[in-house]
C-alpha cells in the first residue's frame, strides 16, 4: 500500500492522567476516531498534500491509519514543550521525499518547526546528493537546497504548549496523516 495523499493535523490536550491528555490531543486534532500506526519517515513519490478537512472524509471510525507523530508531553507546571513534523519534497516527481519527526522541551514553536524542517531537507539533501555544510543554520542550508534545484518545498505542521499550571498532564501532537489509494469517498 503506497498512500497517494496525505494531511496535517496538530492539537494539544490536557487531562489529569497522560493517556486522557494524549486522547484530549487526538480529538483537538480531529483524528481521535481513527486507529494510528506510526511510520518512519518516506514521504511517497507523488503523494499530494491536501486539506485535513478533505482528508478525514476519506477516513472511517475504526479505520487504520498509518502516520507520522511527533508526540510529547509534561506534568511540570510551565514547562515549554512542542511537537512538529517537517516535510521536504524533491523537485523530481518520481523520487521520494521526507518527514520529520521532532518533539522537544524548551523550544519554541518557530525554533521546532525550523528544526522539523530541516531534518526532512537533510535527510533528503543527503540522499540526493546535495552537498552542503551539516553545521551550518538552517536559513543558510535551507538557501543551498533550494538553489541546488532538487528539493522544491519545505514546510511543518507544530503544535507547542506550556505544560499546566497545576501539574495536569498537556499533550502536544503534530501528524503527517496518510491517505491509501483506496480510501476514496
Amino acid at each position: 500500500m503506497i498512500p497517494c495523499k496525505m494531511f496535517f493535523t496538530k492539537g494539544v490536550g490536557v487531562a489529569k492522567e497522560q493517556l486522557m491528555s494524549f486522547e484530549m490531543a487526538l480529538r483537538d486534532a480531529g483524528i481521535e476516531k481513527f486507529n494510528l500506526v506510526s511510520v518512519s519517515s518516506i514521504l511517497p513519490p507523488r503523494c499530494e498534500r491536501i486539506k485535513k478537512e478533505e482528508g478525514i472524509e476519506y477516513l472511517k471510525p475504526g479505520e487504520v491509519v498509518f502516520c507520522v507523530m511527533a508526540r510529547n508531553a509534561t506534568n511540570e507546571p510551565n514547562r515549554l514543550i512542542a511537537a512538529s513534523v517537517g516535510c521536504a519534497v524533491p523537485a523530481e516527481e518520481n523520487q521520494h521525499g521526507y518527514l520529520s519527526e521532532h518533539h522537544p522541551f524548551g523550544e519554541t514553536e518557530g525554533k521546532a518547526s525550523d528544526m522539523a524542517e530541516d531534518l526532512a531537507a537533510t535527510m533528503l539533501a543527503t540522499t540526493l546528493g546535495v552537498a552542503f555544510d551539516p553545521n551550518s543554520a538552517w536559513d543558510e542550508k535551507e538557501k543551498v537546497f533550494k538553489m541546488s534545484d532538487k528539493i522544491v518545498t519545505t514546510t511543518s505542521i507544530t503544535q507547542s504548549a506550556q505544560g499546566n499550571e497545576d501539574g495536569l498532564w498537556t499533550t502536544v501532537l503534530a501528524l503527517a496523516v496518510f491517505i491509501p489509494p483506496v480510501g476514496n469517498p
